[in-house]
């Protein structure tokens, strides 16, 4: 018997989030039916199955972790010939039999902005460093959270290096609450666009005032890695290929539809329509 750890791929645009659902198509519920046919894991209660993290409908991952103990050869791409090619197998690791992936050393969220050249990056800098340190989040969060004090290592934004109208941002710390990291940005991106001050920051961490802060879009945001001491993940270089392979897939459609949808933008501006008010 033996406990592993898998790092695990995936595109959340067709599931409804990671977690096992009835009724619905859940990244969990795909990655559950191929350990079952690959006959690594036939009782999961028995198996201790468990997760890293829950990502919600939308959120895509580079590097999720579910770990599971079994008495057979895990082989990457056994599992992978289960899956659907949206969810893929990247690496494995041997953990000892006390490992729980929910204790991580630290976990890195990326999200994504399209800037239209409206926001105000130095501003953005200035504002991400009052949630770096230890906090009480609870306002970035269900109020119903046990445990809301949490701490952000960094946060990173910059303009992409090749596309200037990319924005992203870099969110590391051990352990993130619901939706916490899409309310962060919500909130640096309305003081990047003008709508709120630096200054308004401090009423979001005055656990007095009960203020509301709609989380960004869910699609922007990639859950990039789980890290743990003394855990070293063996990567498979064809699961990276074929995973490779699916994201230009993916891009190479999006980037179509943008260029349809492009032209016929421009075109209603010939017709006269002032998008700047929309």
């Amino acid at each position: 018997m033996r406990n592993v750890a898998l790092k695990v791929a995936y595109i959340g645009t067709n599931y409804y989030g990671f977690q096992r659902q009835p009724n619905l198509k859940t990244v969990e519920g795909e990655l559950i039916d191929a350990l079952k046919k690959s006959n690594l894991i036939d009782n999961f209660k028995n198996a201790g199955y468990s997760i890293a993290g829950r990502t919600d409908r939308g959120v895509h991952a580079l590097g999720n972790v579910v770990s599971f103990r079994t008495d057979k050869d895990v082989i990457i791409n056994q599992i992978n010939d289960f899956l659907p090619e949206d969810i893929r197998i990247l690496g494995k690791a041997n953990v000892h039999f006390g490992f729980k992936p929910r204790f991580a050393q630290s976990r890195h969220y990326k999200y994504i902005i399209v800037d239209s050249g409206n926001l105000n990056l130095k501003l953005m800098v200035e504002a991400s460093k009052k949630f770096c340190g230890t906090h009480n989040f609870q306002n970035f969060s269900k109020r119903s959270e046990r445990n809301p004090i949490r701490t952000i290592d960094t946060i990173n934004i910059q303009k992409d290096a090749e596309k200037e109208d990319i924005i992203t941002i870099d969110v590391v710390g051990e352990s993130f609450l619901w939706n916490m990291v899409r309310k962060i940005v919500k909130v640096l991106f309305k003081i990047g666009n003008g709508e709120s001050g630096i200054d308004e920051i401090d009423k979001f961490f005055d656990l007095t005032s009960k203020v509301v802060i709609k989380p960004m879009p869910p699609e922007c945001l990639i859950l990039m890695d789980v890290e743990y001491k003394r855990v070293e993940f063996e990567f498979d270089e064809y699961a990276k290929r074929k995973f490779l392979s699916r994201l230009k897939e993916e891009y190479l459609s999006n980037k179509t539809i943008s260029s349809v949808e492009r032209v016929m933008m421009d075109k209603l501006k010939l017709l006269g329509v002032d998008l700047k008010k929309i």
